[in-house]
């Protein structure tokens, strides 16, 4: 593949051809009945529900609406969240696997239902979905998940070929799921929200709650919103009120391409069993197929430069499919909790006022929706089913204690080896648009020099608890390796659990 095919910037499909309207940065204190802190799927589903019951709503995002994991999604809405439901049944019972699988059901109708009732032009279509392997070892486990379904009276069906044509030996099939463009759709949610009276403020970053007689959101300017709730749909919650959240999930960085290519799509949405892993569904585009080729996970902060797992995908894409060309290429990082269900409700066992919403795997568009379901029920004192399957203060001994030890020795290693490693300090070879991790006066430092070679230094010390971060050359970002925090090359933070940006180096003789 010729470099010059890749396309220049990471920039996901979704938002070149439905923009979101843009709103004022909050530069005042204000008073709320709820206060929501992120501009995704689950914080706007949860304003839309919670303002159709009358009570008045603020929601502040840190940038701009559905610029995070929600616009860097595939956009599947299914209950099909690859090999779990065996899994489910060992870990929770049977019991809490069904309600699982309920969960996502319920949100695929309510988007399904809601797109319906407010007409909404989103690409919504019914799809069958297809986990597919061409690895001997992995029918088995196939098997396994469809005596899974069997049991839990979820409609699959065991197959040995595909619509699609790639080299299959077993697939398992779960029928009527479906997709849309999730921009779309939640635009005219934000426009429902508008006319029911929901506030929303852009490029407003929350930092912590404070506790009077009420909650209190406080932004880094010192502007408050006071409420009576706060839901943190913030993708890693801002507040963490001694919780531990970064502790208790992981970070994955995931990559996208969107392709034309010589063959027809033959409908459906896919992915594979094993690793590394291969997502594939389409889209309209220009009147034409638009294929979304996913996958490649890895841990962020780690393994091989980013590129390189863009190149994978396109030679997949390209030895399969024949590329005619090469649109979008993006990133998303999803967070994974210790049993793999998310964690959504009240954010301690005997906190009322504050709720999350996270560690979503890579199915937030039915877990970002549950969510909204889930919460909204809560604040509004109605008994909900999912509620305690999905409550954040649960720790169970299996598997949760096995992962939490080995994730956590994982932070360790990571920590250590970030400050003994050898660095390079030849700043002036640097090439234009590259980053480098230099030792300048002793001090490990990150340096990226952009196309009009100027250099943009920081201290690669994380400002979250001191692991060293590492350079993401698919997305020009310092990227955290302990807890997946994120930051842009000139050191502001894009993604939580860290606060603070990276201390800028001025210095650089």
């Amino acid at each position: 593949m010729e470099n010059s095919s890749i396309p220049q910037f990471p920039e996901p499909y979704w938002r070149e051809n439905s923009k979101i309207p843009s709103f004022d940065k909050l530069n005042e204190s204000v008073k709320t009945d709820v206060g929501i802190v992120g501009g995704g799927i689950t914080g706007i589903t949860s304003a839309y529900l919670l303002s159709r019951q009358g009570l008045q709503v603020t929601l502040i995002d840190a940038g701009v609406l559905v610029n995070g994991t929600t616009g860097h999604t595939t956009a599947k809405i299914t209950a099909q969240h690859g090999l779990v439901y065996d899994e489910l049944i060992n870990h929770f019972g049977a019991e809490k696997a069904t309600l699982y699988y309920q969960a996502a059901e319920e949100a695929k109708q309510f988007i399904e239902t809601t797109v319906k009732g407010l007409g909404i032009n989103c690409d919504f279509q019914k799809e069958d979905a297809y986990i597919y392997t061409n690895e001997d070892n992995f029918i088995k486990q196939l098997e396994l998940e469809k005596k899974a379904y069997d049991q839990l009276s979820i409609s699959g069906e065991l197959t040995n070929s595909i619509p699609l044509d790639l080299p299959v030996k077993a697939a398992l099939i779960m029928k009527e799921q479906a997709q849309f463009h999730p921009i779309k759709y939640l635009k005219a949610l934000v426009k429902e929200c508008v006319k029911n009276g929901v506030k929303f403020y852009e490029n407003t970053t929350a930092v912590d709650i404070e506790y009077n007689k009420h909650p209190s959101i406080v932004m880094r300017d010192g502007n408050r919103v006071t409420c009576r709730y706060v839901i943190a749909a913030s993708h890693f919650p801002f507040y963490d009120k001694e919780s531990f959240y970064f502790s208790r999930m992981y970070p994955e960085r995931s990559y996208l391409i969107a392709i034309k290519a010589d063959h027809n799509f033959p409908g459906g949405m896919y992915i594979n069993a094993e690793s590394p892993t291969r997502s594939i569904r389409a889209t309209e585009h220009n009147g034409k197929k638009l294929w979304l080729i996913g996958g490649e996970n890895h841990k962020t902060g780690q393994g091989i430069p980013t590129m390189e797992h863009y190149k994978a995908l396109y030679n997949f894409a390209e030895n399969h499919f024949t590329v005619k060309d090469y649109l979008y290429r993006w990133s998303a990082q999803d967070l994974t909790t210790l049993d793999k269900v998310p964690y959504i409700g009240r954010i301690t066992k005997n906190e009322d006022a504050v709720f999350i919403a996270t560690g979503f795997r890579k199915w937030g568009m039915t877990n970002g929706t549950i969510s909204g379901k889930i919460i909204c029920d809560q604040i509004l004192n109605k008994e909900n089913v999912y509620s305690k399957l999905f409550s954040p203060s649960r720790f169970q001994a299996d598997p949760s204690v096995r992962k939490f030890i080995k994730m956590n020795t994982d932070v360790a290693k990571h920590l250590v080896k970030g400050k003994l490693e050898y660095t390079k300090s030849d700043v002036s070879k640097l090439e234009p648009d590259n980053a480098m991790v230099a030792r300048i006066k002793g001090n490990r430092t990150g340096v990226y020099k952009d196309k009009e070679n100027e250099l943009h230094m920081v201290d690669t010390t994380c400002t979250h608890l001191g692991c060293e971060v590492e350079w993401n050359s698919g997305d020009r970002t310092w990227d955290c390796p302990c807890h997946g925090s994120r930051f842009s090359y000139t050191g502001d933070v894009i993604e939580g659990p860290a606060k603070k940006p990276l201390k800028k180096i001025e210095d650089h003789s």
